[in-house]
């Protein structure tokens, strides 16, 4: 074959490849394959309720899309006063590389809430040590949401006792719609004590209704994290990371915080966490001994388009106070995705 010829059959066969094969990935498929999106915003609330709104995993706005991040909190902003939202909840990887540039663009979108609408977080795994690499328990969220800052406001309510000057593991009380309401925010794989500490706390607020805030806690098959009986078959476990190598495994998984907390206790109502890839979306619910229904949900949407495409997640509580409606709304794509997964009503549990 003379080197013309070969020439033009290699650029035949090379238009032929997929996309894959070149870029590593299938550009061609429907990162949306798996939704059900429709244009505008979800329903106005009905008088009574109130909403909660939660930012799942916002590493990737903190490091490329910072404009995003600030689209997000300055939609909330925007709609408090319309949508009744109480508080937002953030379940960690605020950052993806626990570097200064990612902690100042994550603290510029958060700071648009301040003495607007009370806000709560928690670390993600990416929010620790050099690079974001979870070797240890160090990180810059106290440089860039120092607790000088948050003690004083209305909603604090206290610190683990043991590092009373650091925001890793915080409650806040919220009273709305003459409900009383208890967040828990805590760290990603919470150490033995920090538990301790958490039953403390559910222990003195036994009339409050508690949402507990971690980074991981159900996995993607709709099941709990649980090292003993599934390993390294649920990916991303708290106990596979070097901070549990380095600390004789002082941490916690989601079945270890439901024996250890959750299930001591009958005023948890809801867990919320972020954290697995895969489609980042999961639901599990389970009994108290008590006989109550506590829904525990995953939500992540960092490996969609764009970092994350700017998705919120809202839960309304009605004023029933028996159901919530849970819409997810992305405010850059200004679009609704009401598939089964994203769109769906849950059973409260109350106290």
């Amino acid at each position: 074959m003379h080197l013309f010829d070969r020439r033009q059959a290699l650029a035949a066969a090379f238009a032929t490849w997929p996309l894959t094969n070149l870029l590593g990935q299938n550009q061609t498929k429907d990162p949306y394959a798996d939704g059900k999106l429709i244009d505008g915003e979800p329903p106005l609330p009905v008088s009574g309720s109130f909403t909660l709104a939660v930012l799942p995993d916002t590493q990737n706005y903190s490091e490329r899309f910072p404009a995003t991040f600030l689209a997000q909190t300055q939609w909330i902003v925007d709609s408090h006063e319309k949508r009744n939202i109480a508080g937002v909840l953030h379940l960690g990887d605020i950052t993806n590389n626990n570097r200064p540039v990612e902690w100042e663009n994550a603290q510029r979108a958060m700071r648009q809430l301040d003495g607007k609408v009370p806000y709560f977080m928690c670390p993600g795994n990416h929010d620790y040590s050099e690079g974001g690499g979870c070797k240890d328990r160090t990180t810059l969220l106290n440089n860039y949401f120092p607790m000088s800052e948050y003690r004083t406001r209305p909603q604090f309510g206290g610190a683990y006792d043991k590092e009373p000057d650091r925001m890793e593991n915080t409650f806040h009380t919220l009273q709305v719609a003459d409900r009383n309401l208890l967040v828990l925010a805590l760290e990603f794989g919470p150490r033995r004590d920090v538990v301790r500490w958490a039953n403390e706390v559910a222990t003195k607020y036994p009339k409050h209704e508690i949402i507990l805030i971690t980074h991981a806690f159900i996995y993607s098959d709709d099941t709990r994290y649980d090292w003993r009986k599934y390993g390294a078959n649920q990916k991303w476990n708290p106990h596979a990371y070097p901070v549990a190598k380095a600390t004789q495994d002082d941490v916690c998984d989601g079945e270890d915080l439901w024996n250890l907390l959750i299930s001591k206790h009958e005023n948890f109502i809801l867990t919320l966490n972020g954290h697995v890839l895969n489609d980042g979306l999961g639901k599990f619910i389970s009994k108290t001994p008590g006989g109550r229904s506590v829904p525990q949900i995953l939500v992540n949407f960092q490996m969609r388009p764009k970092g994350g495409d700017g998705w919120l997640r809202l839960l309304e509580f009605n004023k029933d106070r028996q159901t919530m409606e849970v819409y997810d709304y992305s405010p850059t794509r200004k679009q609704l995705n009401v598939s089964e997964q994203n769109r769906m009503t849950l059973t409260l549990a109350g106290i």
